[in-house]
């Protein structure tokens, strides 16, 4: 399956929630709380020497025969990080079901709705660390570019998630939105140290983790061969009804683990069916 570019067009109705209030996670522009000359008054303080005469209330100071300074907060613009796991284990799933498809899709339509807001992206594939794919335009002709890119990878190898989250958090280096797309098929405490380093006080963390329908429900009976796709190892099962409950309570755990894990650092887990409306999804995602 290739990413089809014309499913950008429907992403308009979430425009409206570019407007939600600055402490929300998915948000648009910033304001800090820390003072300085910029586009939004904050508050008066009184004139000291040294300072700029320019930024004088001079229409106070007709009232209050007293010098007043203008201080005003300073807007800052939110970076997002879209960070798209492309192993081995990504490659499964098919048609709009495919995990690293739908997976670059929701990535892309963060890309595109920051974009629309003049606000910046960053979008990278990771496995043992992270490959940035986009040349720092953030704009929709960098979407299209990104779409082209996507199509042709395949998903090979294997993910390490703690290297690779680590060095990207030193990578950062100003207020962020880092999303984490992927399937989250490794031991969780990776996956938890990986988070961690990148959960600061300027960084909001999401992870985003796929699940394809037949990865939920195998469908399988009888005697089977299962392959590990990051991997060569093989192993041959009988796939009995109670292995098949069994298997889906291990899932369950495992997802429950991941999520438990990275909330209690601060982080925000969002369950996504890959079998499910791509709009349904991202809304899902994109609105929490």
């Amino acid at each position: 399956m290739t990413i089809d570019p014309s499913f950008l067009d429907g992403l308009g109705r979430f425009r409206a929630a570019l407007n939600r209030q600055t402490t929300e996670l998915r948000q648009g522009d910033q304001q800090s709380p820390r003072v300085g000359e910029g586009l939004t008054f904050s508050d008066y303080r009184r004139y000291s020497p040294g300072d700029d005469t320019r930024l004088i209330d001079w229409k106070l100071y007709a009232r209050t025969d007293e010098y007043f300074i203008k201080q005003f907060e300073e807007e800052r613009s939110l970076t997002v990080h879209l960070l798209v796991d492309a192993s081995g284990s990504m490659d499964y799933g098919d048609g709009d079901a495919h995990k690293f498809d739908y997976a670059a899709k929701l990535g892309l339509g963060f890309a595109y709705l920051t974009a629309e807001e003049n606000n910046e992206f960053q979008f990278s594939t990771f496995r043992e660390s992270a490959d940035r794919l986009d040349t720092g335009r953030s704009n929709r002709g960098e979407v299209l570019a990104l779409i082209e890119q996507l199509n042709g990878i395949t998903p090979s190898g294997e993910v390490d998630f703690e290297a690779a989250l680590l060095e990207y958090a030193e990578r950062i280096r100003s207020r962020s939105l880092v999303v984490v797309l992927s399937d989250c098929l490794a031991d969780p405490e990776p996956i938890e140290a990986g988070v961690a380093s990148l959960v600061r006080n300027d960084i909001d963390v999401l992870l985003v983790r796929v699940v394809a329908p037949e990865e939920r429900d195998p469908g399988v009976v009888g005697d089977a061969l299962f392959a590990d796709p990051e991997g060569e190892e093989t192993r041959r099962s009988y796939f009995s009804g109670s292995l098949a409950d069994a298997y889906r309570s291990r899932l369950d755990a495992h997802v429950d683990s991941v999520s438990n894990r990275v909330t209690a650092l601060g982080a925000d887990h969002v369950l996504v069916d890959t079998g499910a409306d791509y709009f349904d999804s991202f809304g899902s995602v994109w609105l929490g």
